[in-house]
């Protein structure tokens, strides 16, 4: 129950972010009281205790993907890691002489931290080319080899899509990358902890995660960075030269605990939970088509990540689904100001029409939905459907006017 005594919506938005689990407040909870000590000041116990809860951490991210603890860098979050990767990578590219490499390859279909930070550089005078993408929402390989010329020094492709939901062929990419030597960076917020990373296996050199996608806390972060062969980057942030001159600042210890405890309990239970959550979407899926034939699913159905659906349902609006259901909170892909609602600049990437775009929304299952939380929220789903295509049929509008 609430504050004030009512039911809690159903939340069904896990691909925005994911409630802290309790084991990793739990973990946490030390370091913002007795265990305060600045990691940085190892020269009293205080410090020492915090640095080591901090490496122990660094340890548990690298785990999670199969890397050394020593190319984790902890960041505030993706949108910094991301930002460090292209943008750090570029700087080091143009500090370079006589011929330095100046052309980024990603995808039109990219979070838009990436995007911009793409546009960002283009601005500045590097090349960037943004591969389209088809329905599927899959990388076509072919066009992305086609891409990468003798001046590419970097390919962003996300590792699993925040809105559509994709797993994209990631060992496939990398190996592309590795053959024409381009470094590869993946956007890995969705992916880490719900699918299997190996940055080895699948020849990544670049892997950015956030905390809050995984059960962690908001405003903690990281950065894979390859030291072999090695990555090198030009830092967005000065000052003490904390994380190996990378990132610096003074870590939050609870959140870097945070996020190490997140990532060891995901990568623990992912089999099983990808199995449940997985079963859950089916679930709700089969339950809502069944009200509703006509409905879409948007991107690849088979490759996705278990607990996302984008779906369109034809003769409604987005937006105004997702604002009639109180009870039920689920989102759009859709950019909105007070004066205009744009379409998801994704669902028009992968060719889907202005009308099918507008008419989609995004649901997101996971570790703490509920099969009664499923069955609900697909008839209260179905039902406002219904009375907004009831409300929008010509003959109906004409007898209630």
């Amino acid at each position: 129950m609430t504050a004030n005594g009512s039911r809690p919506p159903i939340y069904l938005d896990y691909q925005s972010t994911t409630p802290t689990d309790r084991r990793v407040v739990s973990a946490m909870e030390p370091y913002f009281t007795a265990a305060f000590g600045n990691p940085h000041s190892r020269g009293h116990a205080f410090g020492r205790e915090a640095a080591e809860a901090v490496e122990r951490a660094r340890a548990q991210v690298a785990t999670s993907i199969g890397a050394e603890p020593r190319e984790i860098v902890f960041t505030s979050g993706a949108t910094e890691s991301n930002n460090l990767a292209l943008k750090g990578a570029a700087a080091f590219q143009h500090e370079q002489a006589p011929n330095p490499r100046n052309h980024v390859v990603t995808l039109a279909t990219e979070h838009k931290c990436v995007l911009q930070a793409a546009r960002r550089l283009k601005a500045q005078g590097f090349a960037v080319s943004c591969v389209p993408v088809p329905e599927s929402g899959l990388v076509d390989l072919d066009a992305l080899s086609e891409a990468i010329g003798p001046k590419t020094f970097l390919v962003s492709v996300m590792a699993a899509h925040n809105e559509i939901g994709v797993i994209q062929p990631v060992a496939e990419v990398g190996a592309l990358c590795r053959a024409r030597g381009v470094h590869f960076h993946t956007d890995a917020a969705q992916a880490a902890g719900k699918i299997a990373l190996d940055v080895n296996a699948m020849n990544i050199d670049l892997l950015s995660i956030s905390g809050h996608k995984v059960y962690g806390p908001k405003g903690i972060g990281a950065l894979y960075v390859r030291r072999r062969p090695r990555v090198r980057l030009v830092p967005l942030i000065d000052g003490g030269g904390q994380e190996r001159g990378l990132r610096s600042g003074t870590l939050p210890t609870p959140l870097c605990v945070g996020l190490g405890e997140a990532l060891e309990l995901a990568s623990d239970e992912r089999e099983e939970e990808s199995k449940r959550i997985g079963e859950l979407r089916d679930r709700f899926l089969s339950a809502i088509t069944e009200r509703i034939p006509d409905i879409l699913v948007n991107g690849d159905p088979a490759r996705r990540l278990p607990g996302n659906l984008n779906l369109s349902f034809p003769g409604t609006e987005g937006v105004a689904l997702v604002g009639a259901l109180p009870d039920v909170a689920v989102s759009t892909g859709s950019a909105c100001t007070s004066a205009l609602v744009e379409p998801s600049y994704v669902l028009s990437a992968i060719g889907l029409t202005a009308d099918r775009a507008e008419a989609s929304i995004r649901v997101g299952f996971g570790r703490f939905t509920s099969v009664a939380e499923v069955d609900t929220a697909a008839a209260r789903i179905a039902e406002e459907v219904a009375r907004q295509r009831e409300a929008a049929t010509p003959g109906r509008r004409a007898a209630s006017s």
